[in-house]
């Protein structure tokens, strides 16, 4: 069978060899062996006469594997929609959809939204944890459905519809504070102070520095990496450094009197946008729906 040309077996193996990525555990997966793999994969290459995969470990796809990519996991998301909606399920189970979402939202307010979306979906999620500036591209690349991103760029073949804003404050505890960040202005202290990052794409700590101290270089002091957004703020309140704490996390430590806020006027607000493929598709449309809910109960308006 074949739509647009491509053959759909050959595009559903480039599938499974990017998810398991292998071409052994594609073929595992398929119930084919590894050489039926790399056949059906050169031979969709041969058609488009393009290369679609590198043959790394993993293996990954080029610009022009991503656009197939993406477009199998379209069509496998209209073909589960329709079968779900005539009552063909065939025994398959429940749909699963992938979405992508920052660190801190999925720590705060985003769960409450999949829980609301699964009891009205007969749906599992498979959530790609990512920084919200890169969560776009797992979007481009085809490996999710939606996304929790910072971008209000619609990647090609999505929607976006924005959610509101991310409050994020400089924290540190009072003794942090004490022994590394009195006797002078905070702009010239912090730069040489300790911090706390999320890990090597977390970006915010620098960006408040470079707010506070223009023309002051933000690399070569000391960091902690720490990734896990609830092992982040208890590392901030334990005194390893200072960071960018996000309101919904600091506000129990600064009721405690365990962290303060350094900078209370220059708060930094990260913007937020769901975006999401645009497909008629109800689980898509239902879970947009709650993640928009439970956005605007949860962040300020962008």
């Amino acid at each position: 069978m074949t739509t647009t040309g491509l053959p759909l077996d050959q595009v559903r193996t480039l599938l499974a060899a990017v998810d398991e990525g292998t071409f052994e555990a594609a073929a595992a997966r398929l119930h084919v062996t590894p050489s039926a793999v790399s056949q059906r994969v050169k031979a969709l290459e041969q058609r488009t006469g393009r290369v679609l995969l590198l043959r790394s470990k993993p293996v990954r796809p080029t610009p022009s594997g991503e656009v197939v990519v993406r477009f199998g996991r379209q069509l496998a998301r209209l073909e589960q929609d329709a079968a779900a909606e005539i009552g063909l399920t065939g025994g398959s189970g429940p749909m699963t959809v992938p979405v992508a979402v920052n660190a801190d939202s999925l720590a705060t307010w985003f769960l409450p939204a999949l829980a609301e979306a699964a009891g009205r979906l007969d749906a599992c999620f498979d959530l790609h944890r990512d920084d919200q500036d890169h969560t776009a591209l797992l979007l481009r690349q085809g490996r999710v459905m939606a996304a929790v991103t910072s971008s209000p760029e619609p990647v090609q073949g999505c929607s976006v519809r924005p959610l509101g804003r991310m409050t994020y404050r400089a924290c540190a505890t009072p003794a942090f504070a004490a022994r590394h960040l009195s006797g002078g202005p905070l702009a010239e202290l912090l730069p040489a102070a300790t911090m706390v990052v999320f890990d090597r794409k977390d970006d915010i700590q620098d960006g408040f520095l470079r707010r506070l101290a223009p023309g002051r270089p933000t690399t070569g002091q000391a960091r902690h990496y720490v990734p896990a957004s609830e092992s982040f703020t208890a590392a901030v309140a334990a005194g390893l450094g200072w960071g960018m704490v996000p309101d919904a996390q600091a506000a129990p430590y600064r009721a405690a009197g365990a962290l303060v806020d350094l900078a209370p006027d220059q708060a930094m607000d990260v913007p937020l946008y769901w975006q999401q493929w645009k497909l008629d598709s109800p689980p898509l449309a239902a879970l947009a729906a709650a993640v928009t809910r439970a956005a605007a109960g949860a962040l300020g308006p962008v």
